[in-house]
């Protein structure tokens, strides 16, 4: 039982077969100490976790998705069905990821992925950016094909379950063949594919699907091509687990905490009291990099300044920049742009170009989207997380390894304590086998005493093997003697039939040898006689 719930617990977490066996090994104390093999251990996992057949595997999905629901009414799930109710389209998101998206629902990156699952189902999935940089997944989906149709209909599912709030910035990879075929038609919507005609937006740090691959690439580390959909529904929920994990102690590391500023700037100063420490690192790097450069001032007229701008590289070396910003809003932009630069903090802040790359994004929007001190609903709901369905045997051995497991801790202390544990297990041990003794052989179960976990514990009847119909009935030597008797009397009977048909044989013969030998004389035998004479 303890190897087979490790094996379980193991391959449900994505642990591969061959670590699992290596830690029983070690456990023992080498490869001679166990009783089975590698071998083994893949098969229990194909045979027992993962033998799953495609009717009762769609079942399974749905039930997972009902249970879901039930725990929280803000599970949201979609499904498009065939004809036959086999499963065309699928998409469903957690109250968490919908909480989520209220914050961090302003840019979302969508990328596919393949070979997750037996059914060749492309998976999608819809990726954000929370206040620390991370990545945040806002919604899945599965779908058995990537046209038109499928995904009009998954967008429009997924803004439904948004409550019709779209993201200002929608990030998406396009099939290489569909670009070069619809290159001219590209061309007039560059305002939506060249970047020089995006940096007027916010983006959230991204410029391209890498976020939703890094996704991708987090379960392909433990979903296969022969995966069920089950077991792909418990690694999405260990992916939400990790990525609320990995927030929640960047949360509680914020706080306590404080990084140094790297200047006198009060720019800087406010960023450090606002910001996360991820993003305040961002920002201390563009402050670095602002060391490096000398402006000075060339031409100013009607609001506009003009300067020239020297980055050092190298000992000997300058890099030269002529800049013309509006002085006016120079402050203002300056700020926004602390958390878009790529470059030095200077050559951006100052170019009139960098200004309308964020003409549309408010200081006060920024500061908030990356904050520290703002409190987000999201942060008190707690990530979808199917628990395990197992059986009674199961569940009461889990509990009682976890209560034993604080003993044999405490025990451990000394030879003393362990001498009385050991002293405690043996009598327990002769009480328990006592009481099954008792209960060994049948048992009742009435309506008194019945309950849920007993029904469950039934078992069929096994099937009983036979050596096949017998010929004759066993009965009692009175029906052996009645039935010999009887089987006499139908002897003698049947005797007496058979010698009257040959008297009528011969007698019948006779009449013919009579006409033509004359000296022959034959006779009937009497009836009491049962010679025949001539």
């Amino acid at each position: 039982m303890s190897i087979r719930r490790t094996i379980e617990n193991n391959e449900e977490a994505g642990i591969r077969p061959s670590k699992t066996y290596q830690s029983f090994v070690t456990a023992a104390g080498g490869h001679r100490e166990l009783n089975f093999i590698e071998k083994d251990v893949r098969n229990y996992i194909t045979r027992e976790v993962r033998n799953v057949s495609k009717q009762e595997d769609a079942k399974e999905f749905g039930k997972y998705l009902l249970r879901m629901k039930e725990k929280n009414q803000n599970f949201f799930f979609e499904l498009e069905l065939e004809e036959d109710q086999s499963i065309k389209l699928a998409f469903w998101a957690d109250a968490r990821s919908r909480a989520a998206f209220e914050y961090f629902g302003d840019v979302i990156s969508f990328d596919t992925t393949y070979n997750t699952n037996r059914y060749n189902l492309v998976c999608g999935s819809f990726v954000g950016v929370n206040h620390h940089g991370q990545s945040t997944l806002l919604g899945y989906s599965l779908m058995k094909n990537e046209e038109i149709e499928s995904f009009k209909w998954l967008f429009q599912c997924w803004l439904r379950c948004m409550r019709g709030n779209a993201p200002k910035g929608f990030l998406t990879d396009q099939c290489a063949s569909m670009k070069r075929a619809l290159e001219a038609y590209l061309y007039e919507d560059r305002h939506i594919w060249v970047p020089i005609y995006l940096d007027h937006h916010f983006w959230a740090g991204m410029r391209s699907t890498e976020r939703s691959e890094s996704m991708h690439s987090f379960f392909n580390k433990f979903i296969t091509r022969n995966s069920s959909l089950i077991q792909f529904v418990k690694q999405y929920d260990n992916c939400l687990g990790s990525r609320e994990q990995v927030e929640r102690e960047s949360d509680a590391a914020d706080f306590p905490t404080v990084i140094p500023c790297a200047t006198k700037s009060s720019i800087e100063a406010q960023f450090q009291d606002v910001c996360t420490h991820q993003k305040f690192r961002e920002v201390q790097a563009q402050f670095r990099g602002k060391a490096n450069c000398i402006t000075r001032l060339t031409n100013f007229a009607l609001g506009y300044s003009v300067y020239e701008v020297g980055e050092q590289v190298s000992n000997s070396i300058f890099n030269k920049f002529v800049v013309t910003y509006d002085s006016v809003a120079a402050e203002v932009k300056c700020q926004c742009l602390l958390f878009e630069s790529r470059g030095i903090l200077y050559r951006q802040a100052l170019s009139m170009l960098s200004f309308e790359r964020v003409s549309q994004v408010s200081p006060r929007y920024i500061l908030e989207r990356w904050s520290k001190k703002v409190k987000r609903r999201h942060t008190h709901i707690k990530s979808s997380h199917d628990e395990p369905l197992l059986e009674p045997r199961s569940k009461r051995f889990d509990q009682l390894v976890f209560r034993s497991q604080n003993i044999c801790e405490f025990a451990s202390e000394s030879e003393e304590l362990a001498a009385i544990l050991h002293r405690a297990y043996d009598n327990v041990m002769v009480e328990m086998e006592s009481l099954k003794a008792k209960r060994k052989g049948t048992s009742s179960l009435s309506h008194k005493d019945a309950n849920l976990e007993s029904v469950n514990g039934l078992q069929s009847p096994p099937r009983i093997r036979t050596r096949g119909r017998p010929k004759k009935r066993l009965g009692s030597k009175l029906d052996k003697q009645i039935a010999n008797v009887t089987k006499k009397k139908k002897t003698k009977a049947l005797n007496e039939l058979n010698l009257f048909d040959a008297a009528s044989v011969v007698h019948s013969n006779s009449s013919q040898y009579q006409a033509r030998v004359m000296n022959y004389q034959f006779r009937v035998p009497a009836a009491v006689d049962n010679s025949l004479g001539v």
